[in-house]
């Protein structure tokens, strides 16, 4: 609902990966959302091999979708942006999604200071320090992905480093991939609650005025969460005003009463 507020003329082809998902639940996901440009494409994936990528409780299989999303997304997409589901975006992404790409595999943010950029860099075998990126907010080269990934790499890899995959989709995306990740502003495309604290403490230039101006997604990474009881944070405002907004959107829809809903605080 966020991405639709902040594109109200584009028309939006949303793909969703997914391995378990019913007919009613699909349906149940897009009911009450503007038909006239928004549109679901759900993908049902049954790759076996990916199965044997290890899994916890808070990274289940589905996460490595989208170190594979050029192999199960249409041929015809030629690039597509990632989006957490914990993230919210309020502003136009228009710039971010046209970003000239090159010969590089993805586009996206890195939340890592140059220390834990250091021990990442040993920890995952890189050739040299590259960015650690955070995959929430991903920008894909799939015409470059399809034509240079190599699948057994990435299996190769996983079970070299199984033991060291902390954060396993991250690790293997900066740790294969590192030098061809295009690295974005964190601040405007992937703020986080951590950073605006880190910002706060070090006396950096990052406050809530310049996240109100300049900050085009919020992202709710870890476990503290806005929707949670426990939630600690500044950034929560930007949660519950989308939240507000998507519900009045979504129930005026349902009625017939119009797309738009109304203007967000």
């Amino acid at each position: 609902m966020s991405l639709l507020r902040y594109h109200p003329n584009q028309q939006i082809q949303a793909y969703l990966l997914h391995s378990s998902l019913t007919h009613n639940e699909l349906d149940d996901l897009t009911s009450g959302f503007p038909k006239t440009h928004f549109h679901l494409n759900p993908i049902r994936i049954d790759d076996e091999q990916i199965k044997s990528f290890p899994v916890t409780s808070r990274y289940p299989t589905e996460i490595y979708y989208r170190i594979f999303a050029a192999h199960f997304l249409p041929e015809s997409l030629e690039r597509i942006l990632y989006l957490d589901p914990d993230l919210i975006v309020r502003g136009d992404l228009t710039e971010l999604y046209h970003l000239e790409m090159g010969e590089a595999f993805y586009a996206a943010a890195s939340h890592v200071q140059k220390p834990l950029q250091v021990l990442n860099t040993i920890r995952l075998s890189m050739d040299e320090m590259g960015p650690y990126i955070n995959s929430g907010v991903l920008l894909m080269n799939l015409s470059q992905l399809r034509r240079d990934q190599k699948m057994d790499e990435v299996f190769q890899y996983v079970d070299r480093k199984k033991t060291s995959l902390i954060l396993p989709d991250q690790d293997i995306i900066s740790g294969l991939y590192f030098n061809r990740i295009i690295e974005i502003n964190t601040y405007i495309y992937n703020m986080t609650e951590k950073l605006l604290t880190q910002n706060r403490l070090t006396g950096g230039p990052i406050d809530l005025q310049w996240v109100e101006k300049n900050s085009l997604i919020i992202h709710y990474c870890g476990r503290n969460k806005p929707w949670k009881d426990n939630y600690n944070g500044r950034l929560d405002r930007y949660y519950h005003q989308m939240f507000g907004y998507a519900e009045a959107t979504l129930s005026q829809t349902k009625k017939g009463a119009g797309t738009k809903g109304p203007d967000a605080p």
